[in-house]
């Protein structure tokens, strides 16, 4: 039986605005603990933004800007102007070896599932583990829970 990306992606996926700023951006990845933000305008996918694209659009540490200067910036800087345009995509019919090519191909780590151009889903690297594992232990699909295990806290050495 083929595995179809419909039976392991995240349906009503979070997504985010394209009018909508950096700050709020970060806010909605720490929140629902995720790493790829689709953005739609008006239900359509227009782009898609990271956690990486957001590390990248604020300056570093290292910067000479003062510590009260970057969440201003963090608040003026738009999704449009530091989203990806390019979206590669998927279906939902496809078979899950798809998705797995198409993440490999490209380097990525989730795709946005698309009926036209309406956002319907988003299947991740850690989704088609999931569907592995299954596979593996013959189980059939299951929608993953919001709720995921927390990596533990590092503890500083006593001293």
């Amino acid at each position: 039986m083929t595995m179809r990306v419909k039976d392991w992606m995240r349906r009503r996926p979070v997504t985010i605005s394209p009018q909508e700023t950096l700050r709020t951006a970060w806010r909605i990845i720490r929140e629902h603990r995720i790493r790829h933000l689709p953005v739609v305008e008006q239900g359509r996918l227009v782009g898609i933004v990271t956690d990486r694209d957001l590390r990248h659009a604020l300056p570093s540490r290292a910067a000479s800007l003062e510590m009260h200067e970057i969440p201003y910036l963090a608040e003026k800087v738009r999704i449009w102007e530091v989203m990806a345009r390019a979206v590669v995509t998927i279906h939902r019919e496809a078979p899950i070896e798809e998705a797995a090519h198409l993440l490999l191909k490209y380097r990525i780590g989730g795709l946005p599932v698309v009926k036209g151009e309406i956002l319907v889903g988003i299947i991740t690297k850690t989704d088609l583990l999931r569907a592995l594992i299954h596979r593996k232990q013959g189980q059939a699909p299951r929608q993953p829970s919001r709720k995921t295990a927390r990596k533990p806290r590092r503890r500083s050495p006593a001293r």
